[in-house]
């Protein structure tokens, strides 16, 4: 049975992008990589869904979440490394295996890996992005949830709030999410 990777113990804060679909998550992610000079850690499940799709036409499946989990943690260990290196003071990353769990419960009827909960359990992130549903939906071959936009945030904003997380809600345009995610980050240092 594959095990979920721990994540790199590191000094290295871990600030992340937390929300429902078509959120604006991997534009920001972007635009503070950038601006901060700082690794960001890419949605693993959206490059392994999107294979999947492609190859298919199939859609997730409760079996793909643990090596999706195993996937994201990896390239997060990676990015760790890499501002260990480099002397950055934190990485961004487009989601975490919270995200998946809010989708594992959403989509499976409450149902999650014992993995994916003992590895939620076991994580640490110093920040969480919690995009609003203020930003058009836009359709791609993996997003389905276009009139659940509300209930999806709630989910999310429940699961940060049930975990103890440190978090801000973002709403606005991108400039204004921009400023306030700015903020928060540079409030930590």
């Amino acid at each position: 049975m594959e095990k979920i990777p721990s994540q790199k113990r590191t000094i290295v804060k871990r600030i992340v992008l937390f929300g429902p679909e078509s959120t604006g998550k991997t534009t920001l992610a972007k635009q503070l990589s950038e601006k901060y000079d700082v690794p960001w850690v890419v949605e693993y499940a959206r490059e392994y869904l999107q294979e999947k799709w492609d190859r298919s036409r199939a859609i997730c499946q409760p079996e793909d979440l643990v090596p999706i989990a195993i996937g994201q943690i990896n390239l997060e260990n990676e990015a760790i490394i890499q501002a260990e290196n480099d002397d950055k003071q934190f990485i961004v990353c487009d989601t975490d295996l919270l995200e998946t769990l809010v989708y594992s419960e959403v989509y499976y009827n409450g149902w999650a890996d014992q993995r994916l909960l003992d590895a939620v359990s076991s994580q640490n992130y110093d920040l969480y992005l919690l995009t609003g549903i203020d930003v058009p939906w836009v359709a791609d071959d993996l997003r389905d949830k276009p009139h659940e936009r509300e209930k999806m945030y709630e989910a999310f904003r429940s699961a940060l709030e049930a975990n103890g997380c440190n978090y801000i809600s973002l709403q606005g345009n991108q400039t204004t999410r921009l400023e306030s995610a700015s903020a928060a980050i540079e409030a930590l240092f």
